[in-house]
Parts: C-alpha cells; sequence; structure tokens
C-alpha cells in the first residue's frame, strides 16, 4: 500500500526514512490556522489531521501522514519567526525557560483515521544577547516552530529536553511506527 507523506519538510521526510519503508511527498497547501477558541495544546494536532484528510482525498488508496509542529510557551504558541527582530523576540522568551513542543500525528488509510499528540519539554539555558543575536543572523531558524532546530547550532542553547528528541524535530518516528501498526488491523491491511 501506497505511504505519502503530506510535508514538505525536510526533517520529516529524513525522519520518516527512517522506518524503511518507501514513501513518497505530497505536501497538504491548505491554511495552517486553528478556531480562536482552539487551546494551544490541540493545535498541532488539529492541523495534522486537517493536512492528512485534504491529502487524503488525492490519495484515498494509501496511508497517508499528516504533521504539525507547535512550540508552546505558557499557552503561546511560537510559529516560525517572520523575522530577524521575530527571531530575537522568540529566543528572548524561550532563554532560560522551559516549553513544550508538541507535534500531532494524523494517519489516514482508506476513510479511516487515528490521530495523536506527542509531547517534549525543552529547558533553554539563561542566554545572553549576542548569543541569541549570533543564531538569528544564521538561516537556520527561520523555517522552525520556535525559531531553533534542536538538531542544528541551537542544540548549544538547549540544557536539556525530558521526552522524545524527535518529537522536537518534527516527527515523533517511534511512536509514529507503533502506531502504523495499530492503523494496519484498522485498515485490515497487511501491506504496513
Amino acid at each position: 500500500m501506497e505511504m505519502i507523506l503530506a510535508s514538505a519538510s525536510p526533517r520529516r521526510k529524513e525522519l520518516l526514512a527512517m522506518l524503511g519503508i518507501p514513501f513518497s511527498i505530497d505536501p497538504a497547501v491548505g491554511e495552517e490556522h486553528c478556531p480562536d477558541s482552539l487551546p494551544a495544546n490541540q493545535a498541532a494536532e488539529f492541523l495534522a489531521v486537517r493536512k492528512a484528510a485534504e491529502v487524503a482525498k488525492r490519495h484515498p488508496d494509501a496511508i497517508v501522514i499528516g504533521a504539525d509542529t507547535t512550540v508552546i510557551l505558557e499557552d503561546e504558541i511560537l510559529g516560525k519567526p517572520k523575522s530577524k527582530e521575530d527571531c530575537i523576540a522568540m529566543l528572548s522568551k524561550l532563554s532560560g525557560r522551559q516549553h513544550l513542543v508538541q507535534t500531532g500525528v494524523a494517519l489516514f488509510c482508506r476513510g479511516k483515521s487515528l490521530s495523536f499528540t506527542e509531547e517534549t519539554q525543552v529547558s533553554f539555558y539563561p542566554l545572553t544577547i549576542d548569543e541569541i543575536i549570533a543564531y538569528a543572523e544564521t538561516d537556520e531558524p527561520y523555517d522552525k516552530a520556535g525559531g531553533y532546530g534542536i538538531q542544528g547550532k541551537a542544540a548549544l542553547l538547549i540544557s536539556g529536553i525530558c521526552g522524545d528528541y524527535y518529537n522536537v524535530m518534527g516527527l515523533p518516528i517511534a511512536r509514529l511506527s507503533r502506531q502504523l501498526q495499530t492503523l494496519r488491523s484498522i485498515c485490515h491491511t497487511e501491506e504496513i
């Protein structure tokens, strides 16, 4: 059975490849907005379901994987920085504090679906303004929720994590692997 990743993220592509299962990519193109009334801790899964549902309409006989990652600091979602100033502001907020990274994942297969949210706590060292500016001047933060990539230069800013490292990168691959096995029984297929 064909497997499709509903994301153009190079990090998700890299992580999904770890499963050793062939897949193709067909990114969702719809709006990434949540209702204002939706709590921050439900946003990632809401958006993942929306992405997977969109792509599943184009591929009804495939397994479609949608994912979305949010960085949450005190019920505020920190999205992708729009500018250097925005990145500096985000990193200043994260400095010396703990925040949550949630990745929502949705799996669609033959009209059936399941979804989940994985959560990791991330702690930043107290950062100097020079450290923040130096990181903001790299190309790394601008396509990442919260304005940092744990797998890159931002590793030097992080004092610790509690939870799945790959979740912070954008795809909790171990839990996804297990959920794909559950999907096998839901979709009545041996091909996953």
